[in-house]
């Protein structure tokens, strides 16, 4: 196991299939890690359209490698932190959406990568905890921002101060996760979904990847500017003038109301 490559990478159809690949370690996110998954972003968005995380074991991710990260300098763990956000910020703001699924713990730096996911899929074994607060660390892979904007900052605070973990149903409520499915079946959920976003317009995906993060930082006059700059920009090209022709002509299926849950 220690001479495996720490990510996985698959290309299936129009999906790029990346998997934490330490189970013996419950994931656990080393430096080497963290430069095999930017390789793999990178691959991800020359030849895919859309990608899937994973985590292969009973676990997706128990978070930072501390044992690694107990040996580092002060300058070291700064500049560790400063490379897990230019990494994670390739998903959240890259050319393609990418979806999660998880499984068991996502804890940590596991819940910091999820984050930086579009699509997030928890299975009911799934959850949820930030422990840094009984390990005498902060986070340092971007959940200061991405998770205190997905549940907020005092329900995350909460989690660091006690230790608490939630379940994958109250995630879901508090905005963490999108989608809570059966024991076993966050990948396949994770998958369909990424191929239903692969079929959008790919200037659209790049919309909606790139410019709502930004505008949600915005000011609501430079926000609605910026809306209309993108809304003009995206409806300009050719792909977008013949999807609008076939719905009007009827030739794409129309929105339907969700079954009943």
């Amino acid at each position: 196991m220690a001479n495996q490559e720490p990510i996985s990478y698959e290309l299936d159809g129009e999906i790029a299939m990346i998997g934490l690949r330490r189970p013996e370690k419950r994931n656990a996110v080393s430096d080497r890690v963290v430069e095999a998954l930017n390789i793999a972003i990178e691959r991800a968005q020359d030849e895919a359209k859309a990608a899937v995380i994973f985590g292969e074991g009973t676990h997706f991710c128990a978070g930072l490698d501390l044992a690694e990260h107990m040996q580092k300098p002060l300058i070291g763990a700064v500049m560790g932190s400063r490379r897990w956000h230019r990494i994670f910020d390739g998903i959240e703001r890259g050319a393609i959406p990418f979806a999660v699924a998880l499984q068991g713990a996502v804890v940590g730096g596991g819940f910091e990568l999820a984050a930086a996911c579009h699509l997030r899929v928890a299975d009911e074994t799934a959850f949820f905890g930030l422990p840094e607060g009984q390990r005498g660390i902060f986070v340092g892979g971007g959940g200061s921002v991405r998770i205190a904007r997905l549940i907020g900052a005092q329900r995350m605070g909460d989690m660091m101060l006690t230790g608490r973990t939630v379940g994958p149903a109250q995630m879901e409520v508090w905005g963490g996760v999108n989608y809570v499915v059966p024991t076993g079946t966050a990948l396949e959920k994770a998958k369909e979904l990424a191929r239903l976003a692969a079929q959008n317009a790919p200037m659209s995906n790049y919309a909606i990847l790139n410019a709502l993060p930004r505008i949600r930082d915005m000011s609501s006059e430079d926000g609605l500017f910026t809306e209309s700059l993108m809304s003009a920009l995206a409806s300009a090209t050719p792909e977008a003038n013949e999807r609008l022709r076939a719905f009007l002509e009827k030739r794409t299926a129309r929105l339907k109301a969700p079954d009943a849950e």
